[in-house]
C-alpha cells in the first residue's frame, strides 16, 4: 500500500492539530513496557548483564576451615602465657599450603606450620602469625622441628570458618540486578557456571534523508553528514540495547516500509517524522501498524512520534540532531532500558545549584534546556534551533522545565542532569 494518498491524521504541509503532554506519552510507555525473556549464558562473560532470576548458593563458601595469615596452626591454650620474656616451645609436626593440606592431628604442644588459604588441621583451633614466634635457632625454616611461642592466641583466631563468607541456601543475587565485575567473581566462587540474563533488545536504526552522507564522509554542497546514526548507537549500547544499522535508507515510503521489517525489538526511524512533504515515516506507520502518537508538548523534539508494528515500539525520532538526542532520551532510551531490564530511569548524575540566568518557557510544555556550571551556578546556553548538536558538547548537561511552568527564575535552584555518566 502506497503511503502517498490522503489520510485523516496526515499531517504533512497542515502541522499538529494537537500535541500529546510528555506524561501522556511516558502513560503510554509504561503500558506496554515490560522485560525481554532471558537467555543463559556463560558466568564468565556476564559483567554489565541483568539477572533474570536470583541465585541461591549451593555450597558453603569457605567450604573449609582455612588459615587467614600465615603461621602456625595450633592449640589456643598451648599459647597461654607466652611473651618475649616467657617463649614456650612447640613441635612442628609438618605443613599445610593451599591444596596440600597436612595430613596430621595436631595433639596439645604441637604445631602445623600453615600458610594463607590452607586448610587447617585436624586438632588445631588457632593460627598463630609468624610474627608471634621465633624460629628454632641455627636451621633453615624447612628443616626446623620446633618453634618458639612469644604471644598468645585464642580459639578460632585468623581462622576461616565454613560458610563464614557464604553458607548454603543463601540468596547472594537477586533478580534485576545489573552484573558487576564483583558480582560475576561472586557467582564462579559459588561454582555457577551459567546464568539466566534479561536478553538485550535489538535496535533497529533507520537514518533516513535523500540529503545525508554516511559517517566518514567530508560535508560538501548542499550534503550533510549523518550524525545521528553515530549518536543514536553509542546511546543504545549505554543503556543495554544491540544497535542493527545496515546504513542509510532513502526518503521513499517503500525503502522506509521494507527497512521496518527487520527483525528486531525496537525500531528507531530519525528523520522524516515531521510535517514536511517528505516526512513519509508516519504515514508509513499508520498504514503498517499503529501511529498511536505523534506531536508531543515539548521543546526541541516535538515532531516526535511512536506507534506499534507486530508488537514492537517503533519511536519515530526527529532528523534535528538535538531533537533527536531529547527524544531518545526521553523516551526511546527509557523503552531500551526496561526491556532490557534496566531501570526506567535516566543514567545521568544529578546534581544541584542556581540559576544564573532566568530561564523562560510556556505553560503546557516541557522544554530541555542545555547548560553549563560556571563556579558552581548553573548558565545557560544562548541557542536557538534544534540543529546545532554543537551545543551539547559545550553543555555540561540539562535542566528540565515542568509543563506547568512558564520558566525559572534566576538564582533558583535546579536539578541540572550530567551528560557525563
Amino acid at each position: 500500500m502506497s503511503s502517498e494518498g490522503s489520510r485523516p491524521d496526515d499531517v504533512r504541509m497542515r502541522g499538529f492539530a494537537r500535541r500529546q503532554s510528555v506524561a501522556q506519552v511516558f502513560r503510554w510507555l509504561h503500558e506496554r513496557l515490560q522485560p525481554l525473556a532471558h537467555e543463559t549464558i556463560p558466568t564468565v562473560g556476564a559483567t554489565g548483564r541483568v539477572l533474570a532470576r536470583s541465585v541461591t548458593s549451593e555450597v558453603d563458601v569457605p567450604a573449609f576451615r582455612r588459615a587467614m595469615m600465615d603461621g602456625f596452626a595450633v592449640i589456643a591454650a598451648d599459647t597461654q602465657g607466652a611473651s618475649a620474656y616467657n617463649r614456650l616451645a612447640l613441635d612442628i609436626v609438618g605443613q599445610s599450603f593451599p591444596a596440600q593440606p597436612c595430613l596430621a592431628t595436631v595433639a596439645r604442644g604441637q604445631a602445623v606450620c600453615i600458610m594463607t588459604g590452607a586448610p587447617m588441621p585436624e586438632g588445631a583451633d588457632a593460627v598463630l602469625p609468624v610474627e608471634s614466634t621465633q624460629p628454632e635457632q641455627m636451621r633453615a625454616r624447612a628443616e626446623q622441628t620446633r618453634v618458639w611461642v612469644i604471644g598468645e592466641t585464642t580459639p578460632n583466631k585468623h581462622v576461616g570458618l565454613p560458610g563464614e563468607d557464604i553458607a548454603v541456601g543463601t540468596l547472594v543475587l537477586q533478580a534485576g540486578r545489573g552484573l558487576r565485575p564483583q558480582d560475576v567473581g561472586l557467582l564462579t566462587s559459588i561454582g555457577v557456571a551459567e546464568v539466566a540474563v534479561v536478553r538485550k533488545p535489538r535496535v533497529r536504526i533507520i537514518v533516513t534523508g535523500n540529503e545525508l552522507l554516511p559517517p566518514g564522509s567530508r560535508p560538501h554542497g548542499a550534503r550533510i553528514v549523518d550524525s545521528n546514526s553515530p549518536m543514536l548507537g553509542g546511546l543504545i549500547e549505554r543503556d543495554g540495547g544491540i544497535t542493527l544499522n545496515p546504513g542509510i535508507v532513502p526518503d521513499e515510503p517503500d525503502a522506509i516500509r521494507r527497512a521496518m521489517r527487520d527483525d528486531v525489538d525496537v525500531l528507531l526511524i530519525s528523520g522524516g517524522s515531521s510535517v514536511g512533504e517528505r516526512d513519509h515515516a508516519p504515514n508509513v506507520l499508520a498504514e503498517e501498524g499503529e501511529l498511536a502518537i505523534h506531536g508531543i508538548a515539548m521543546r526541541p523534539a516535538s515532531p516526535t512520534g511512536m506507534g506499534l508494528l507486530d508488537n514492537r515500539l517503533v519511536f519515530l525520532l526527529p532528523g534535528n540532531p538535538v531533537s533527536c538526542l531529547c527524544a531518545y532520551d526521553f523516551f526511546a532510551g527509557c523503552a531500551i532500558r526496561v526491556l532490557g531490564g534496566r531501570r526506567w530511569e535516566w543514567p545521568y548524575q544529578k546534581v544541584r545549584y542556581p540559576l544564573n540566568n532566568k530561564l523562560v518557557s510556556v505553560v503546557g510544555r516541557v522544554d530541555y534546556a542545555r547548560v553549563k556550571l560556571v563556579d558552581n551556578r548553573v548558565q545557560p546556553l544562548a541557542i536557538s534551533g534544534a540543529s546545532m548538536l554543537s551545543s551539547t558538547t559545550r553543555a555540561d548537561g540539562f535542566v528540565v522545565i515542568s509543563e506547568n511552568s512558564e520558566g525559572i527564575a534566576e538564582g533558583t535552584d535546579v536539578d541540572v542532569h550530567l551528560y557525563d555518566l
